[in-house]
């Protein structure tokens, strides 16, 4: 006789416990939030308790990258393990030549493996092309996240190898910085000497970072699962799949359209992982600040994953030379930088393009700023800004093309539409049949387009709330993301990469 008034499918709730390829844990999933829930009430229990507190949340961070990656969670273990003692054994030498060896195993290590996951087939393809012989594919399984965990313990082997930091002593107290779970899989790229110092304070959370991180979490719900989502679903798919069956007008839209799925989604994540990093005691930068308000390209990478563009530029443009060896040299590490970050966002010579085109427009406005005199960007405004905004949006949409498509020729295909089957007749009727896509697109622009004090006045106002209100929001929204959510799991883009 069961004596609980209502029942429950074991083996169902086992099967959402394990591993599925096909179902990544996500933030904004039923089974992340009561999980996260019952893990919150743990962790404050453990307040007092630093290393059980630690050792727990490590335990959590390597069932939530099981969850995206199964088995491979071994390599949090590998990277983990190697860079510790690397760094350790980096810092204990006096001479420089064995400091480089260490450094160089460990980015042969971690470059290794991404490379090995990342990037075998690709250039097997490309190399069976240049040789003219066929290639088959391997079946290798891409690690969700091994892009963002790779560069965030190089971040720590690196600034040892530096001076910058000095090595942790505990393996634990290492594990739980690229393991830890908020950022894990997508970012941001958490550097070492931000996050390290933390690990051993006090667990305290004031009232301003518990709303503020309250803040966080709704605002990256609501651009993931309401914006994001279902423009992706019921629009910008439909559009980027199959661009040569609508106009121009169609497929422009579909762009504008991605151009916003792609900054909610990611940025989404990012503000989840603030909000949950400051509800759990941690404080991460920010890693996107309204980028389409940008007024050039340099600006847009100023704003845009803030986290990835200055790794590129602390451990690979300075690295390359920066700007140190002269104006032509510093043109060409910029470029060689540009190119490598597109790669890194994934095996295919359309991102390859993606980062030379961001590259070639950061070269032209470093030329432009030298003939105008300016060792600096100084923000202009008026019509000038608002000129600049508009270009720089179009270009970064133009690029988005080349990014979203998996092949260069659907790409082309996109822009012929656009620029030579434009039928700008279609637009109300497209306005009329996709009236929920469009009336949310305006929001997210609208409220993308804000400035910065409404931004701060919509934290303030949350913080100050009543933690019943406050739940109550938040309650609220979850339910409105059930009712609009579709049947199928949408991961964030930048599991991928």
């Amino acid at each position: 006789m069961n004596i609980l008034p209502f029942d429950i499918d074991w083996t169902k709730v086992l099967k959402e416990l394990t591993f599925h390829p096909d179902g990544p844990m996500i933030f904004s999933s039923g089974v992340f939030l009561w999980l996260f829930l019952g893990f919150i009430i743990i962790y404050y229990g453990l307040k007092h308790k630093d290393t059980a507190r630690i050792l727990f949340v490590t335990a959590f961070s390597y069932y939530f990258y099981y969850k995206s990656s199964g088995i491979y969670f071994f390599l949090l273990a590998v990277v983990t393990c190697s860079d510790f003692f690397l760094a350790k054994w980096t810092a204990a030498h006096t001479q420089k030549r064995n400091k480089k060896v260490y450094v160089a195993i460990s980015l042969f290590i971690n470059l290794g493996l991404l490379f090995y996951f990342k990037y075998t087939n690709f250039f097997g393809e490309l190399i069976s092309k240049i040789v003219d012989s066929n290639f088959s594919p391997f079946d290798i399984f891409l690690p969700v996240g091994i892009s963002f965990f790779t560069f965030q313990s190089l971040s720590y082997t690196i600034d040892v190898y530096r001076g910058r930091i000095e090595p942790l002593n505990r393996l634990l107290d290492y594990a739980f910085y690229v393991s830890f779970f908020p950022q894990l899989v997508a970012g941001p790229i958490v550097r070492a000497r931000d996050f390290i110092p933390q690990i051993n304070k006090p667990l305290f959370i004031s009232k301003d970072d518990f709303g503020r991180g309250m803040y966080f979490i709704i605002c990256g719900l609501f651009k993931k699962s309401i914006i994001s989502d279902y423009i992706s679903v019921n629009f910008v798919e439909r559009i980027f799949d199959n661009p040569t069956l609508y106009s121009g007008v169609e497929n422009l839209m579909g762009v504008y359209g991605y151009a916003l799925q792609i900054y909610c989604d990611f940025s989404g994540y990012s503000d989840m992982a603030i909000g949950i990093a400051l509800l759990l005691g941690f404080k991460f930068n920010m890693n996107f600040d309204s980028p389409y308000q940008s007024a050039s390209v340099t600006e847009f990478w100023r704003r845009w994953h803030i986290s990835l563009s200055t790794w590129l530029r602390d451990y690979l443009y300075i690295s390359l030379g920066g700007n140190r060896k002269g104006k032509i040299r510093q043109l060409f590490n910029l470029m060689i930088t540009m190119l490598l970050g597109g790669l890194w966002h994934g095996a295919s010579l359309n991102f390859l393009l993606w980062g030379g085109m961001h590259g070639f427009a950061l070269v032209v406005h470093k030329l432009v700023m030298q003939v105008r005199g300016k060792t600096k960007e100084i923000e202009s405004r008026g019509f000038l800004r608002l000129a600049g905004i508009v270009l720089t949006f179009h270009f970064v949409c133009l690029t988005w093309i080349f990014f979203r498509h998996t092949s260069f020729s659907a790409a082309i295909d996109m822009i012929n539409q656009i620029l030579f089957k434009f039928n700008a007749g279609v637009f109300p009727q497209l306005v009329t049949g996709y009236w929920k896509v469009f009336i949310l697109m305006g929001i997210g622009f609208f409220l993308h387009f804000l400035p910065k004090k409404s931004e701060v006045m919509f934290s303030g106002t949350i913080t100050r709330m009543p933690l019943l209100v406050k739940a109550f929001v938040f309650l609220a929204l979850i339910f409105f993301v059930m009712q609009i959510k579709s049947s199928d799991i949408q991961p964030f883009i930048y599991f991928q990469f």
